[in-house]
């Protein structure tokens, strides 16, 4: 295994360990409440629950997009909150296709933390290899004496991100590239079941998250990914690529998915689509 995922077996052979914290971030876009419930219903003994619209996002706007990232201070501050020291052993997992893992996942890099890694497979991983399952009514509240006790954050920022400006200043003048981590008709503008205007960024290459992964949800070979993304960028660096979606959340699939093929360097439009059409001034791209 990379030392960006672990398999269900050897977690389950780490745990419980003093040191490690354990992150469950089931969630359901069309569902806001389906992975609160899905946690409380059982979940990895010990694992704390963080939330994708109420925890893991800023303020919405209207303008920022539909996942806006919050600042870092705000997500230390949340990090400080659940036991997180700069020493901690991190592990992420969600419903199974680590979509949502490998968004907790980029956050923590960018806060600076760089132990962290995705559960391979996610909780049917888990489930499969015999884990034990741990039921609760409601999440566990860490208090404010946790927090305060936890000093550590914020330190050096990780992974690089651009904004809505330097994604219009680029379609003029390049220096990177975007690569569109949606399904493939949602880039081209035949639909758009979540945002109000349909297409891409102009000058956007597409390769959709979904690629990344097995039919298990278990993530390819690095080999095969690194395969895969070269065919898509041709030639292009790592470091060249910034990576979109609709609400940073599916490109941080994709950023992951490079990371663990050895391309390393790439950055995040954390608006991505959501924010960026929320202007009409911005230009459109389909087919």
């Amino acid at each position: 295994m990379s030392d960006l995922l672990i398999d269900a077996p050897t977690l389950i052979d780490k745990l419980p360990a003093s040191g490690w914290l354990v992150f469950d971030v089931r969630h359901d876009l069309a569902d806001h409440a389906a992975g609160r419930a899905a946690y409380e219903q059982g979940h990895i003994p010990g694992a704390l629950y963080l939330d994708h619209e109420s925890q893991l996002s800023a303020t919405r706007t209207g303008k920022n997009g539909r996942h806006p990232l919050p600042s870092r201070s705000e997500f230390a501050a949340l990090m400080r909150a659940q036991g997180l020291i700069p020493d901690t052993m991190v592990v992420v997992y969600d419903g199974g296709n680590s979509m949502y893992a490998a968004h907790l996942w980029w956050m923590l890099r960018w806060l600076g933390h760089g132990n962290v890694a995705v559960l391979d497979g996610g909780w049917p991983a888990w489930v499969a290899a015999g884990g034990a399952v741990e039921r609760c009514a409601g999440v566990p509240a860490i208090t404010e004496a946790q927090a305060i006790e936890n000093p550590g954050y914020p330190g050096q920022a990780g992974m690089p991100t651009v904004d809505a400006h330097q994604v219009l200043a680029n379609i003029h003048e390049p220096s990177f590239t975007v690569l569109d981590a949606r399904a493939a008709n949602r880039y081209r503008g035949e639909v758009e079941p979540m945002d109000p205007v349909a297409g891409h960024i102009p000058g956007a290459l597409n390769r959709p998250n979904t690629l990344n992964v097995r039919d298990d949800g278990r993530f390819k070979s690095a080999a095969e990914l690194r395969h895969d993304f070269n065919e898509v960028l041709q030639g292009r660096r790592a470091d060249q690529i910034v990576h979109q979606c609709g609400s940073g959340i599916t490109a941080s699939h994709n950023l992951f998915a490079m990371e663990l093929a050895g391309l390393h360097g790439s950055a995040l439009y954390p608006g991505s689509w959501s924010e960026w059409c929320s202007d009409p001034a911005r230009p459109v791209a389909r087919g």
